[in-house]
């Protein structure tokens, strides 16, 4: 039997159905779908996961595997789970936090949920893919893009910075999804490039000369069909559509801004462990264990087209090298989800 299993409650009694669930599904000899195993307890771990499941999937499989340690993947998105994570405070039966952006680390980190990352953790991770403060670390990356129609748009005629796009020349013809979190992780960077003042006029700009779509690989689909010229997006999404049948991507080419750019902003997907675990062990190997050599091949060899951070493993080859990119030098702690929000909500993109 398949049970997909995901928190909308962040009631303690909602808190508490669930586990209720989770132990008669364990019973019944079932186990979570998105999960590898029965649920966390004495024996396993519970991981709160915003990254794709079918990549943390495969991670918490391999994971068991190597160390008969059982894990139960509950899936929400960044913002939702960082809320709930938030509310729950101590109580939160997570042990481990995963994200596909950074802000959402950054407000668990500053509600001071998480406890330090083990050094031979952090030792596995170089300093540009994890925060300053080593309260979580960098499991994944990926690269901001300006998706284009080529058949629309020549080299010549491609903005040379994601600024350019303020700019109402660009009126109607660009596309981004403003309510998703890689949007806003890639709005934090540019506030914390640019400052407030200039973020927000680009904000304003935005929401006057930008298309609004639901998603990444929706916008790209409305660049591949001509409805727009370009879109902002993540890298991986037109990597994925052209490992498949390539018929949302075939007339899309990418433009790597770099220069460090505001729109070369590389995104790091994080993770950490929630002090209030009781499984501290077992959640710092887990960690140990998708930023060793054994979890970043992951990355390199699976279907999800995001850039390992560490153990030095390299890209899918079929990736531009991250030292190519010219990406921005952003510490994650320092990105403001909060404020990112406020801004957006301001310009009436949210």
């Amino acid at each position: 039997m398949k049970f997909r299993l995901k928190i909308a409650s962040k009631s303690a009694a909602g808190i508490a159905a669930v586990t209720v669930a989770l132990l008669t599904l364990s019973a019944c000899g079932s186990g979570s779908s998105t999960g590898s195993g029965s649920s966390g307890g004495a024996d396993g771990i519970t991981v709160y996961n915003a990254q794709h499941e079918t990549l943390t999937k495969s991670w918490a499989d391999a994971f068991t595997k190597e160390t008969g340690i059982k894990v139960t993947l509950r899936s929400g998105d960044d913002s939702e789970l960082a809320a709930q994570l938030t509310q729950e405070g101590k109580n939160s039966p997570a042990d481990v936090f995963l994200t596909e952006n950074s802000p959402a680390m950054t407000q668990v980190e500053n509600a001071g949920l998480f406890a330090d990352i083990d050094k031979d953790t952090v030792a596995q991770v170089p300093e540009q893919f994890r925060p300053s403060t080593n309260k979580w670390t960098g499991i994944a990356a990926r690269s901001t893009v300006f998706a284009y129609n080529k058949t629309k748009l020549s080299a010549d005629q491609l903005p040379k910075s994601i600024m350019d796009l303020a700019d109402s020349a660009w009126k109607g013809r660009w596309a981004a999804s403003p309510s998703g979190a890689d949007f806003q992780a890639i709005v934090s960077a540019m506030l914390e490039l640019k400052g407030e003042d200039a973020t927000l006029s680009w904000l304003k700009s935005m929401k006057e000369n930008s298309k609004a779509y639901k998603g990444n690989s929706t916008a790209m689909k409305a660049v591949n069909a001509g409805e727009v010229e370009g879109a902002i997006i993540y890298h991986y999404y037109y990597f994925g559509d052209q490992a498949k049948t390539g018929e949302n991507s075939n007339n899309v080419s990418l433009e790597y801004f770099k220069n460090q750019d505001p729109g070369a902003f590389v995104s790091i997907s994080g993770g950490g462990v929630l002090a209030s675990s009781k499984h501290q062990t077992q959640a710092q190997q887990f960690l140990k264990f998708i930023t060793g050599k054994g979890g970043q091949t992951v990355l390199q060899t699976g279907t999800s087209f995001e850039y390992p951070v560490a153990s030095d493993v390299p890209a899918n080859d079929k990736l531009t090298p991250l030292a190519d990119l010219d990406a921005p030098k952003i510490d994650p702690a320092k990105l403001n989800s909060q404020k990112v929000n406020e801004l957006m909500t301001s310009a009436g993109l949210l």
